[in-house]
């Protein structure tokens, strides 16, 4: 990558499926960047309308009723709290079906648009916002919710094609080519092993304790598959920005329940046994030395600021 006087800021771009989940996958990194002078847009592709209410606070009727208005209303507090911009695409929440065998998602869910049109947005976004960086889930979702896996589809698919004029011509928008893409690393078993210990040396009671022997146990089955957790390539230091992060996290009420598992470890605990947020290089167009402790490790030398 050649630098260019155009290119005055370093854009980033995280690819997210519903509300709320900005505020729990790289919200502290986000935040960090933006005060550094970084342009941060979240690309939030559904409206999160099918999902559950998840504190008990706010299990009325009347949220029920009205909660895709309600998450976006949260959503635009949680924009504010972390000082980023947001964008949302339009496609229509999928729901976690449950039961076995699982019921067909719902017509006209995201997760059952094509390819084509569902990636069509966020290429047109990828031109026009002109990402350096960009943040998503790994090709499981994270967890394996159908809007997850279908975001990261999406992504990759934008990532490969907003540079080929020939590809999505309805889209419009200058062509362009972000840099680098990453995966979130949030929820594994090295970062939660590590505040257990932590909670446990200060002679201190860890919730953590069963969740830590069931992710052993799932550990040693995913190896027994030959399945291997995703390697941390870039750990971003981020535990100025966790309390940014946990007041955009309750911005979303109906989805954080202020007195659960989120906030179970104390934040001073968190800043000591696991400062960084976590992240996974999947694809490069830039020289980097890796493990990095920056997202923009490779871009900055190439960008004129």
């Amino acid at each position: 990558m050649s630098s260019s006087g155009v290119e005055a800021r370093l854009r980033l771009m995280a690819v997210h499926a519903h509300p709320d989940d900005e505020s729990s996958k790289g919200a502290a990194t986000m935040t960090r960047y933006a005060r550094e002078g970084v342009e941060v847009l979240v690309a939030t592709l559904t409206g999160g309308e099918r999902g559950s209410i998840l504190n008990p606070a706010m299990e009325r009727p009347e949220v029920l009723a009205n909660l895709a208005e309600i998450r976006r209303a949260e959503m635009a507090k949680a924009r504010e709290i972390l000082g980023v911009e947001q964008r949302f695409l339009g496609f229509v929440d999928s729901g976690l079906p449950e039961g076995d065998p699982k019921p067909p998602l719902p017509e006209g869910s995201f997760a059952l648009v094509p390819l084509p049109e569902a990636a069509a947005p966020l290429v047109r976004l990828v031109r026009d916002f002109r990402p350096h960086v960009i943040l998503t889930y790994d090709e499981n979702g994270g967890y394996p919710h159908p809007d997850h896996i279908k975001t990261h589809q999406v992504a990759v698919e934008a990532f490969e094609a907003a540079a080929d004029p020939d590809r999505y011509p309805e889209a419009g928008g200058e062509p362009w080519q972000p840099w680098k893409m990453y995966y979130f690393v949030t929820f594994h078993q090295a970062k939660y092993a590590a505040l257990h210990e932590e909670l446990l040396r200060r002679g201190l009671e860890s919730p953590y304790t069963k969740i830590f022997e069931e992710w052993e146990e799932r550990a040693r089955k995913r190896l027994e598959r030959g399945s291997r957790p995703l390697e941390i390539t870039t750990r971003v230091a981020a535990a100025d920005y966790f309390g940014i992060r946990d007041d955009a996290l309750r911005a979303h009420a109906t989805q954080i329940d202020p007195n659960g598992s989120w906030f179970a470890c104390p934040r001073d605990v968190e800043r000591v046994a696991w400062p960084t947020e976590d992240y996974h290089l999947a694809r490069s167009l830039v020289d980097t030395e890796l493990p990095e402790d920056d997202l923009f490790a490779g871009v900055r030398e190439s960008v004129t600021l």
